[in-house]
């Protein structure tokens, strides 16, 4: 869906970048939140969010400081090894989803949650923006008791909060497989076609409508 997305909206999202003003992200993390090698961090943990296109929410959690690997990836399904073309077939249960490593003496579970919250549409339990269907829609993969309550009671906040139904799903985490290298780092390796989609997308503009001055709190770019 989103390789044809991309081929035919490329001239309407520039057009769209210029009228709006849009000022796109500028790739890798923030400068004052170096790269850090996950290995040389003694107790890292993981949170793995579904937030629409794995390619917008890797980059945004990679400038979260306290954030020290991102992957891309599937999870959710019933389907072993699945593949990008499989997943979004919409047959196999999988959602896009990132797998995010981060140093809890720098960043706690509970502000990763509210990253999350405010970089998608919680209510759409269509997809998000433009993605269409199940593999794009919300939801947060915990890895223990700990981590289910604390989305259980930010979910219950939120909700209260937007005064809408949340359609997020959380649920314990299941396998995770890791996608095809050409999705990794997307939007470092492909820049002008990654701002474009997003651009066309209209992902930022919706969030900003939703969330208003709390759009993408936690994201220092």
């Amino acid at each position: 869906m989103r390789k044809v997305l991309i081929a035919s909206a490329v001239t309407a999202a520039a057009a769209f970048a210029v009228v709006a003003g849009y000022a796109p992200m500028t790739p890798g993390v923030a400068e004052n939140d170096k790269p850090v090698d996950a290995s040389q961090v003694g107790n890292v943990q993981t949170a793995i969010f579904a937030g629409g296109c794995f390619w917008c929410v890797e980059s945004d959690f990679d400038h979260v400081p306290g954030v020290l690997e991102t992957i891309s990836g599937y999870t959710g399904g019933h389907l072993d090894n699945p593949t990008y073309k499989d997943v979004v077939s919409e047959t196999t249960g999988h959602r896009e989803a990132v797998k995010i490593t981060f140093d809890p003496q720098r960043v706690e579970y509970d502000t990763l949650l509210d990253v999350f919250w405010r970089s998608v549409d919680p209510t759409d339990a269509g997809g998000q923006f433009c993605d269409r269907g199940e593999s794009y829609t919300t939801a947060i993969y915990t890895s223990d008791g700990d981590q289910q309550l604390k989305a259980e009671a930010s979910s219950a906040a939120i909700m209260d909060a937007l005064g809408q139904k949340i359609a997020t799903v959380i649920a314990p985490s299941k396998q995770f497989y890791a996608a095809e290298d050409y999705h990794q780092d997307y939007y470092k390796k492909n820049p002008v076609r990654y701002k474009l989609y997003r651009a066309g997308c209209r992902r930022d503009a919706k969030i900003e409508a939703l969330w208003g001055e709390e759009a993408h709190r936690g994201i220092v770019k």
